[in-house]
């Protein structure tokens, strides 16, 4: 049997280590970078025999345990619990987007930035600060987007539990990222705002009451909020704790969320899968055929359960959700065996759920080797679109770590069948993941994610591609004037994706 190891702070005492408690003022005036830095990060959390000192030889730092760490990388895009990351605005011609960056190459101190990409002139500025996480390293910090009916952007800061807090800020100006004001500071991770037309906002959080569980607010301006509301906090019988991850969407007045559960607070144990929605911001919540739900849901067994994946032995990763052309909601997801990583517990699949207006309906696109690769639901323009999704299923060139190759899979059947239509990226140096689509989002900025190894400390850069596929950008690592246009990548030989195929 394996064992868990929480690897000691000393494994990378010449890298910086995340300092909790330390938040520092509002930045007191626009702070730009010259450049698109990514954040680096391990979790530390290796499994295996030996100690968590033991994790990386010390002269070498390569790995002792062949599979890595449960996750790490270039993780500027993460969390896939905060979203949206990207927005884009017709009345601009602006793709607004939010990145956990940092300092340089060889720095894991995290600044919560925003740019945008301008549709108009191909280029993007200088990337601005939002807030300066002093001291901390850690992209659970990393920030979400939203944009609000008159254009301000707001940004929200993730706290990480009770020992750092989150915030809210607003542009002091419409479509700028020129200056921002804070609003609030207050406990809340995973932030996942979402404007509801002219109605307000109707944020989705998390909150560390025991241990990780799901929570609402509302605000028609984004100055004045409700108090907080518990969404679910489902237990099993004789179980103290319990948990939660949720990923969620809007639609016109309509905004659903799916959630598994954690069995007594135990992350590595997360199973099942559940779906709610609200058309009034969270006064009244129900199942996908409309029966009302008592908040907060506290059983297992809950009409909003979905899937009973406790039984089937498997652990249930969420990524994306989009509504369909029929209003019905979508998942995409990763099952695995367990949390370690590595072959031990495959078969992993990344796979959909869907509403089909009477059923829900569950089926595989392709296998993958890491738990926490992340990738993109995209439902088309119109019903008889075909659908897509770009998720790093290919091994990169560090396989069986978070990431690796995007490769564009795409269903002509409301994703009962799936096939490979593109591979993205490959012969890369670095394995690439979280691919992020903006709300709205728009060609050529239709996809945009981070690469890094994940297996030591690495630079870590943005790219983003077109709906098609057949074209990459990176964003410039450094820039030495106030505007850049990204660069475009060559494409992958097709004939790399047909092996896919074989």
């Amino acid at each position: 049997m394996t064992l868990r190891f929480m690897v000691a702070a000393a494994i990378f005492a010449s890298i910086t280590t995340t300092t909790f408690g330390v938040q520092p003022d509002a930045e007191p005036e626009t702070r730009r970078i010259a450049g698109y830095k990514g954040i680096w990060f391990t979790l530390g959390q290796f499994y295996g025999k030996g100690s968590g000192d033991q994790a990386y030889a010390k002269v070498s730092r390569e790995p002792v345990f062949p599979y890595g760490d449960k996750y790490s990388g270039g993780l500027g895009t993460y969390t896939a619990k905060h979203t949206p990351l990207a927005i884009y605005s017709p009345e601009v011609e602006k793709t607004f987007f939010v990145y956990g960056g940092t300092t340089g190459p060889e720095q894991r101190h995290l600044l919560c930035m925003i740019s945008y990409y301008d549709h108009k002139t191909n280029q993007v500025p200088r990337p601005v600060v939002v807030y300066d996480k002093q001291g901390v390293d850690d992209p659970h910090d990393n920030p979400s987007l939203a944009i609000d009916i008159k254009g301000y952007l707001w940004v929200f800061v993730s706290g990480r539990g009770r020992s750092r807090p989150g915030f809210k800020y607003r542009s002091t100006q419409p479509y700028s990222i020129d200056g921002f004001e804070r609003i609030s500071e207050e406990e809340m991770t995973y932030p996942q705002p979402h404007v509801v037309g002219k109605k307000g906002f109707l944020h989705l959080f998390t909150k560390y009451t025991g241990v990780r569980e799901l929570y609402w607010e509302r605000s028609e301006n984004g100055v004045d909020w409700t108090a907080d509301e518990k969404l679910a906090g489902i237990r099993e019988p004789g179980d103290s704790r319990g948990g939660h991850y949720q990923s969620s969407a809007v639609l016109g007045d309509k905004v659903g969320t799916f959630f598994n559960r954690h069995p007594n607070g135990n992350v590595d144990q997360r199973t099942d899968l559940y779906y709610v929605q609200t058309r009034d911001l969270g006064a009244t919540w129900t199942t996908i055929d409309g029966q009302t739900l008592e908040t907060p849901l506290e059983d297992v067994d809950s009409p909003a359960r979905v899937i009973d994946y406790a039984s089937q032995g498997l652990n249930v990763y969420l990524k994306d959700m989009k509504f369909d052309h029929d209003g019905h909601p979508v998942l995409l997801y990763v099952t695995s065996p367990g949390a370690e990583p590595g072959p031990p517990n495959d078969p992993r699949h990344f796979r959909i759920t869907r509403w089909d207006g009477a059923n829900w309906q569950t089926t595989m696109i392709a296998p993958t080797d890491h738990n926490y690769d992340m990738g993109s639901l995209d439902l088309g323009e119109n019903a008889d679109a075909e659908w897509t999704v770009r998720i790093p299923s290919a091994p990169g060139a560090q396989p069986w770590h978070g990431g690796g190759e995007v490769v564009l899979w795409a269903s002509r059947d409301q994703g009962d069948s799936w096939r490979l239509k593109r591979q993205v990226t490959d012969n890369s140096e670095k394995n690439h993941n979280y691919i992020r689509q903006p709300l709205n989002a728009r060609d050529p900025f239709f996809v945009f994610w981070a690469d890094g190894d994940p297996t030591r400390l690495s630079t870590s850069q943005l790219y983003f591609s077109d709906r098609s596929g057949e074209h990459v950008w990176r964003l410039p690592y450094e820039m030495t004037e106030a505007f850049a246009e990204p660069q475009l990548l060559a494409s992958p030989n097709s004939a790399n994706a047909a092996k896919q195929n074989d």
